[in-house]
């Protein structure tokens, strides 16, 4: 069985954003927990989260946040697992940096993988690339994946060469 991914986000407001994670993992074939995690406005829940979600059967964590962008590395501090940080541009941000450096500035001793502005779906590949580490069927739906990357351009790049 595949091990679950969790997406977590500050706000619904996040969820078109991130919904390109949880999409692209459905394509691959892992089970996704998503959820609401403030680390302003619930950090009960953050915290409770944070120290748990290993022993939840969780393998990975997609933390997404715009403006402070508090959650991804809040969540890393408390928890051994894996996390990705996703940065979203949002209404409150100053065009998406303060989201990017929040997360990316982290301190030695609790990485945060940072992924681009709005770049959920490279964030649900990378943590499929995690599981797949150790687990050949996601592996080998990754290599699949990646293969049908390759088909699209090479099919669009002909395409375009014929009706030029």
């Amino acid at each position: 069985m595949n091990k679950k991914v969790a997406i977590i986000m500050g706000s619904t407001s996040d969820l078109p954003v991130m919904q390109d994670a949880i999409d692209v993992l459905k394509e691959l074939g892992i089970e996704t927990y998503v959820d609401v995690v403030s680390a302003h406005r619930t950090p009960e829940k953050m915290y409770d989260f944070g120290k748990n979600a290993h022993k939840n059967g969780i393998a990975v964590i997609i933390a997404g946040a715009g403006g402070a962008a508090h959650l991804p590395g809040m969540v890393a501090s408390l928890s051994p697992l894996p996390v990705v940080g996703v940065p979203v541009k949002s209404s409150n941000s100053i065009d998406g940096w303060d989201s990017v450096l929040s997360i990316l500035q982290m301190p030695g001793g609790v990485p945060v993988a940072t992924v681009a502005l709005n770049g959920a779906k490279n964030a649900g590949i990378l943590a499929a690339q995690i599981i797949g580490a150790t687990q050949e069927d996601v592996r080998e739906r990754i290599v699949a994946y990646k293969e049908s990357l390759k088909e699209k351009v090479t099919k669009a790049a002909q395409e375009m060469r014929n009706n030029v």
